[in-house]
């Protein structure tokens, strides 16, 4: 298998011969620390008497360039995840061939949704029956095969009697309120072309749940029971970033979300 990046890939002599020094020794820093990370979701599923084959890292690459995933890539890493369709889109194109799921993990508009059915193999933010239609559109479009979908939840959203969701005071993270979850659950399992996947949250930062990740993510672990009563194969559970991950795993979460712990802080893509 070869791209546009490294050459031959993965592995191997001809992939480790096409690497300049600087290229060498990035490759070596990510698989350091992939290595910690690794270790912190062994440590972690052990802690909960998980085996470690339940949860799937997932690395988040916004901001950071092609070069990075081709590296991750030939570290053995299996999926990636980005938040902006304009730094994805280009990014998934270079890397096309190369053994990787994409996740879509950042608030999406429903004119990206053309472009990010091109390339998502999972969108984690689908928070609103408008965005639903969009995907589906874009998956017929595209003549690709289902497209995988989470519910995110805002667990410091709640419904007011009126029915519109109301966050606690400051910002609120983007999703739907947790009652409202298996109504867009239901929309999303019936729409063709679309398959339910599972539900997505971030650690709230506002309402009663904010600065306490072990129980936003213990009230998450019940809403996917929820919707897994309703629908059985909604099996994914994305939770967790590189704060906050085993957290996640000790309530049952499934995918982790991890950026900064894998790549470091780097200046962001211009």
């Amino acid at each position: 298998m070869t791209n546009d990046i490294y050459g031959p890939f993965p592995g191997g002599g001809g992939f480790s011969a096409a690497l300049t020094e600087g290229q060498r020794a990035r490759y070596e820093q990510l698989g350091a620390n992939l290595d910690v990370v690794e270790r912190r979701i062994a440590d972690a599923c052990a802690a909960a008497g998980r085996p470690r084959e339940e949860v799937t890292l997932i690395v988040v690459t916004k901001t950071y360039p092609a070069e990075d995933t081709a590296l991750l890539a030939g570290l053995g890493v299996t999926d990636v995840a980005e938040n902006r369709d304009q730094d994805a889109a280009p990014k998934a194109e270079r890397c096309v061939e190369l053994p990787l799921t994409w996740h879509f993990v950042g608030q999406l508009q429903t004119n990206k949704a053309r472009s990010v059915a091109r390339y998502s193999d999972v969108v984690h933010s689908v928070d609103r029956a408008r965005l639903v239609d969009s995907l589906a559109a874009a998956v017929r479009a595209a003549e690709r095969p289902p497209l995988g979908c989470l519910v995110q939840v805002a667990l410091d959203k709640a419904v007011s009697i009126g029915g519109s969701a109301a966050g606690g005071e400051g910002g609120h993270r983007a999703g739907v309120a947790p009652a409202e979850v298996l109504a867009l659950a239901e929309k999303i399992a019936d729409t063709p072309g679309l398959r339910l996947d599972g539900v997505m949250t971030v650690a709230p930062l506002a309402g009663p749940l904010a600065g306490d990740p072990a129980r936003a993510f213990a009230r998450l672990a019940e809403i996917a029971s929820d919707v897994r009563a309703a629908h059985p194969a909604a099996t994914m559970v994305s939770a967790g970033m590189s704060g906050d991950l085993e957290q996640a795993i000790a309530a049952g979460a499934t995918h982790v979300r991890v950026g900064t712990a894998v790549l470091g802080v780097r200046s962001p893509l211009g």
